[in-house]
């Protein structure tokens, strides 16, 4: 399984909102906030190399991101300015189905490899390759043949992957994906603001219950973010109020 932080998004008004509240903001101090972001900050949202030239400009920037996470897990609609883009391979279809149990935190912001649409052999996430042996395999490792088409209730089934189907339906992928078992891997991608993010790393870390997978998963993500902005840790995603 692999992560890829493709992209923050919104700290430019992440930072904006800060000056909002007590009508500190001008247009020109928003003007001026855009341009330094746009001087430190690579086209992903990343921190860019540290440039002597620029130190006023990387120094304001960090001042104003210590100060956002300062008071950001506590008024949280700032943080929910920062959009994260993520997509995650491999990972397997149970945990998939887990990461999905947090749709509503991610704002329905995610697509995966869909059963129906694509169809899987007995292949499996790289968690689960060498701790199970699925049915079919194990038969051919034993040198074992099956059947290529048997007789139940007087009806005709085929093989397929992980068992068999009823040879009027070999091709429908919506009777095919019944065979699937839980450990083919998913690949999805998805967008969750920073808010949001926090709650989703407390389900789902390394000290969590999850499956071991999707804790590997979580914080992979987590490392990822820490090297694009120093300010936003495992701290901060534990404290934000979420």
């Amino acid at each position: 399984m692999k992560t890829y932080l493709n992209q923050i998004s919104g700290i430019d008004d992440a930072i904006v909102s800060m000056f909002m509240s007590k009508r500190s903001w001008t247009r020109e101090k928003e003007l001026h906030i855009r341009e330094i972001c746009r001087k430190v900050l690579r086209a992903d949202g990343g921190l860019k190399a540290y440039d002597s030239a620029l130190d006023d400009a990387f120094s304001e920037f960090a001042d104003w991101l210590d100060k956002l996470t300062k008071w950001g897990w506590k008024h949280t609609t700032m943080l929910r300015f920062i959009d994260m883009s993520i997509t995650v391979e491999g990972l397997h279809r149970a945990g998939q189905d887990d990461w999905d149990a947090h749709a509503k935190r991610f704002n329905n912001r995610i697509i995966r490899s869909s059963t129906r649409l694509a169809s899987f052999s007995y292949e499996m996430s790289d968690w689960y390759n060498g701790k199970i042996l699925p049915t079919d395999l194990a038969l051919q490792e034993l040198g074992l043949a099956v059947p290529q088409t048997i007789e139940h209730d007087g009806v005709t089934y085929v093989k397929a992957v992980n068992g068999y189907i009823r040879e009027d339906m070999a091709d429908n992928p919506d009777v095919k994906r019944g065979l699937y078992m839980l450990s083919i891997p998913s690949n999805f991608i998805f967008k969750i603001d920073l808010t949001e993010w926090g709650h989703v790393f407390k389900e789902r870390n390394a000290n969590g219950t999850a499956n071991p997978e999707v804790k590997q998963c979580c914080e992979s993500i987590a490392d990822q973010i820490e090297q694009f902005h120093k300010q936003f840790n495992r701290e901060l995603f534990l404290k934000i109020l979420n």
